[in-house]
């Protein structure tokens, strides 16, 4: 069964409030944004295996950790999903980026596929998929589709607002993928928008409507 990681952290939930308030401008929304994601890499990232390797340091020699396993790779769901990723590179810049584009039909809401492009040695990464809202799920349960079938072997799913009903969705769907919400929301309304949500992240990210 997946995992799934609600962060309760003081400055996560802090940020967040601003992110939520509909008087945060483009620009303040950007860099709130961008923040929140670093602040959940580090929790996503508490995991990550390590190996011993000796030093010199100035005294003497010792005995220390670096990062082990898989190369990492980090993937936005375009367009909101671009916001998400400096943030997560702030503490993993050897990561490799790719993209996903997908749009939400808005009569039927199901995802169509426009764009992909990863990294050539996708089943020699673990990735982390980024969105900053899990709605209905389809979108991100999409997304894992396309990742699995260029051979990923190994997702997590981060976002910023996670629906119960979204959540619900991506677990059935993809049982191995753990997910990484800063805030479990209330439901969605009959436009499967997220209540309370925050608004179209794309269009408060990128100051268009």
């Amino acid at each position: 069964m997946p995992k799934i990681h609600v962060f309760d952290h003081p400055l996560i939930q802090h940020k967040l409030t601003y992110i939520r308030d509909i008087e945060t401008g483009t620009k303040e929304f950007r860099e709130l944004v961008d923040e929140v994601a670093t602040l959940m890499a580090y929790e996503i990232t508490r995991e990550l295996p390590l190996k011993e390797v000796e030093v010199q340091t100035p005294v003497c020699k010792a005995k220390s950790s670096v990062l082990a396993g898989k190369k990492l790779g980090i993937v936005p769901i375009l367009r909101a999903g671009i916001g998400m990723v400096d943030g997560i590179l702030k503490l993993i810049p050897a990561a490799k980026v790719g993209h996903i584009g997908l749009y939400r039909d808005p009569e039927t809401l199901q995802p169509i596929e426009y764009y992909v492009k990863l990294p050539s040695d996708v089943s020699e990464r673990d990735f982390i998929l980024v969105d900053p809202m899990l709605a209905t799920g389809g979108s991100a349960i999409a997304a894992v589709e396309s990742l699995k079938s260029r051979g990923a072997k190994n997702i997590k799913f981060m976002c910023l607002i996670a629906a119960p009903e979204g959540v619900k969705a991506l677990t059935d769907a993809h049982p191995d993928v753990d997910i990484y919400i800063a805030a479990m929301d209330e439901k969605l309304d009959e436009k499967g928008y997220i209540v309370p949500g925050l608004g179209d992240a794309g269009d408060r990210l990128f100051g268009t409507k």
